[in-house]
């Protein structure tokens, strides 16, 4: 027998899909505004190994010459971003939520485990938990760096305003190079979830698109009490 059981709330779902298009169109307005002034690369000296981005890279994009547009854009999806990051923050205090996701002195130790298993490198099952150490590490500093987003933002926006932000980043260069690191790191995030996304299932996907998940009613499914334990809420029974 098969039953329905909660996972994600109707809140976390809708700050979840809301912040996905947002994001994604920051990064894309703002390599728009990067693209005045590329500076960045990987290597030493004269020496470049890797530089972001060729032109070839903004051609096929349609990328150059929209500059304002791209100002326009990531200034307007930047309040947006904002919002919605402190609506979450602020439901997961109020809730509770919060204890789902803050790492505690076991995830790192467990985030290894995750990790060695995904790679292939380790037989053993992760534990069965809503979250394990490896995605509350990764969901909490996806929060950090949506903070550290917008102070960046903000002392290159406003340097003059912000004096005092821009000079605690180090000033306007580094506090760009912050900005740009933390968008590299966006878009890693984005590669790593959607590949884990995609390797845990259906199941896990329906649960952050309808809220519940189906598990064999026999076991406790991820966040659940174990036997024993009063349970929240009763869930309804599926045939097999």
């Amino acid at each position: 027998m098969k039953r329905l059981v909660e996972k994600h709330p109707l809140a976390i779902r809708w700050f979840h899909w809301l912040n996905f298009p947002i994001l994604a169109l920051m990064i894309w307005s703002g390599l728009l505004i990067y693209w005045a002034n590329d500076v960045y690369r990987i290597g030493w000296g004269l020496t470049t190994l890797f530089k972001f981005f060729p032109d070839g890279f903004y051609k096929a994009l349609g990328m150059p010459q929209k500059l304002a547009q791209g100002m326009n854009w990531h200034f307007a999806l930047m309040w947006l971003f904002m919002i919605n990051g402190l609506l979450y923050v602020g439901y997961t205090l109020v809730s509770g939520e919060w204890r789902h996701l803050l790492p505690d002195r076991n995830s790192f130790k467990e985030a290894i485990l995750v990790t060695l298993h995904d790679l292939g490198l380790r037989k053993g099952e992760p534990p069965v938990v809503k979250y394990n150490g490896a995605q509350k590490i990764a969901y909490t500093a996806v929060v950090l760096m949506g903070a550290g987003s917008l102070l960046t933002g903000l002392a290159i926006y406003k340097p003059v305003q912000f004096a005092w932000l821009t000079g605690l980043l180090g000033g306007y260069e580094w506090a760009r190079a912050e900005h740009f690191t933390l968008t590299v790191g966006y878009v890693l995030f984005f590669v790593v979830h959607i590949a884990q996304v995609v390797r845990a299932g259906w199941n896990n996907f329906r649960s952050m698109v309808a809220g519940f998940q189906i598990v064999d009613a026999e076991h406790p499914a991820p966040g659940e009490p174990v036997a024993g334990a009063p349970s929240r809420a009763t869930s309804p029974t599926l045939p097999a």
